[in-house]
C-alpha cells in the first residue's frame, strides 16, 4: 500500500485524509496534538507541529512515504515543499512556498514580472510608515497570515498607528504590509497544476463585510462572469502562477475587478481555497473532485480535469450573529433538499473578528444565482 503524509489535522484537513483513504492510500498525519478530528481519522498520527519540518522530514524518511500534501494551511505548504524537495517527491520548491506565504515577497515577485497588483510597502512601526508619502485609504495587513486576520482599511493617518500594531500582533514575523486600496468586486480563482501546466477549475464570487475588516460572509460558484472576462482572469492568473514558480498542485488566487474591468491581484496561495471553496464548492459546481486532484498531484499522477460546459449553482453562507443563525435555521427547515451541510453555534457576546470566529455556515445548491443570493442573503 502506498503511503501519503498529510500536514495538519484540523477539520479543514479532514476531507483530504478521508479522500486519501478512499483512494487506497495509507495516511500519515502530522500536527500539534490538540484533539483535532484528523488525529482520529488518520491511519497514523504523529504529534509534531506542522512547523517542525526537520522532524517531519526525518519521520517521513523512516516511514517511506510516496507523497505529501496539505489543503487548508499556508504555513503547512512550506513544510510540504521542504519534505518533498529533500525526498525527491512531487511538490513546489521551498522558494515558491515561501513567496506564496509571504505577502511582501509575493508583491515584489508580481512587480518584477509585471503582474497587476497593488503597490505596497513593508514596515514594522508607525515611524517606518511615516517615511513614505502615503495616500489614503490604505489596506494594512500582516505579511504572513490568512483567514482575514489582522486586515484593516485605514482612511486617515489618525487610524494608522492602531492598525499597524494590531496587524503586527497577528504577524509571525512582526511585519506589516501597507497596500494601496483597490476598488472593485472580489473574486477567487481555483487551479490545479502539474508539470508546470495550469488547469483552470472555477471562479468564485466573494461576499465580505467590507471595510474595515473584509471578513468573508459567503461564496458562490459560478461567479456569473461572461466568457471574455473569465478568459482575461485566466490569462492574468496563469502568468502570475508562472511568476511565483507554482508548478504542481492546487492554487487559490484572490483578485478584484474594478468598474472599468481592470484586474488586480490581491494574493495567491499555493494551496486550494478554504471556506469550503476547494473541498466542496468546486466539486458541486464543476464536477471536479479538487481534493482527489491534489492527492493525484502529490503522488506524481497527472490529474484529469473534467471540462464542464454548464456549472451548477452552489453557495455557502456564514453566520456572524443571531440574525444570520435564524436565517440559516429557517432556510434549512424550508429547503432541506437544497442543503448540503450546515452548522451553527450561537456565541453570545463574541464578536466576529476574523474567519475563524464566525458562528457557523450553511452550504447549499440552487437553481439560479439570484435564488442563492435571495435565500441566503448574499450581498
Amino acid at each position: 500500500m502506498k503511503k501519503i503524509a498529510i500536514i495538519g489535522a484540523s477539520q479543514f484537513q479532514e476531507p483530504l485524509i478521508k479522500k486519501a483513504k478512499d483512494m487506497g492510500l495509507e495516511t500519515h498525519v502530522f500536527a500539534w496534538a490538540s484533539g483535532d478530528v484528523g488525529e482520529k481519522v488518520a491511519d497514523f498520527f504523529y504529534p509534531i507541529s506542522i512547523t517542525e519540518k526537520e522532524q517531519i522530514l526525518e519521520k517521513c524518511r523512516n516511514i517511506g512515504i510516496d507523497g505529501i500534501c496539505t489543503i487548508a494551511s499556508d504555513l503547512a505548504t512550506i513544510t510540504v515543499s521542504y519534505v518533498a524537495e529533500h525526498m525527491g517527491l512531487p511538490g513546489n520548491s521551498v522558494e515558491t512556498s515561501i513567496r506564496s506565504t509571504n505577502k511582501n515577497l509575493m508583491r515584489q515577485c508580481f512587480e518584477e514580472h509585471g503582474d497587476p497588483s497593488p503597490k505596497s510597502r513593508m514596515v514594522s512601526s508607525l515611524e517606518e510608515a511615516e517615511e513614505y508619502d502615503l495616500q489614503f485609504p490604505l489596506i494594512v495587513k500582516p505579511t504572513d497570515r490568512s483567514g482575514s486576520r489582522g486586515i484593516y482599511k485605514v482612511s486617515s493617518a489618525d487610524e494608522l498607528a492602531a492598525a499597524i500594531e494590531n496587524a503586527k500582533k497577528q504577524s509571525f514575523q512582526k511585519k506589516v504590509l501597507l497596500e494601496d486600496y483597490v476598488e472593485g468586486k472580489e473574486y477567487s480563482v481555483e487551479y490545479i497544476s502539474f508539470a508546470g501546466r495550469h488547469s483552470f477549475l472555477s471562479v468564485t464570487e466573494k461576499f465580505t463585510t467590507g471595510a474595515p475588516l473584509f471578513i468573508e460572509t459567503g461564496h458562490m460558484e459560478p461567479a456569473g462572469l461572461d466568457d471574455d472576462k473569465v478568459a482575461d482572469i485566466r490569462n492574468v492568473v496563469e502568468h502570475a502562477l508562472d511568476s511565483l514558480g507554482v508548478t504542481i498542485g492546487a492554487s487559490h488566487t484572490e483578485l478584484k475587478i474594478d468598474a472599468a474591468g481592470k484586474i488586480k491581484l490581491i494574493e495567491i496561495g499555493a494551496r486550494m481555497g478554504g471556506d469550503f471553496i476547494g473541498s466542496h464548492l468546486v466539486m458541486q459546481s464543476t464536477g471536479n473532485d479538487y481534493v482527489a486532484l491534489v492527492i493525484q498531484c502529490a503522488m506524481g499522477e497527472k490529474p484529469i480535469v473534467k471540462m464542464q460546459t454548464e456549472e451548477n449553482v452552489v453557495a455557502v453562507k456564514f453566520a456572524f450573529d443571531d440574525k444570520d443563525c435564524d436565517l440559516i435555521e429557517g432556510f434549512v427547515k424550508l429547503h432541506p433538499k437544497n442543503v448540503l451541510q450546515y452548522d451553527v453555534v450561537r456565541k453570545q457576546g463574541e464578536p466576529v473578528t476574523d474567519s475563524s470566529s464566525r458562528w457557523g455556515y450553511c452550504l447549499a445548491n440552487f437553481l439560479t444565482r439570484e435564488e442563492a443570493k435571495i435565500q441566503l442573503d448574499l450581498r
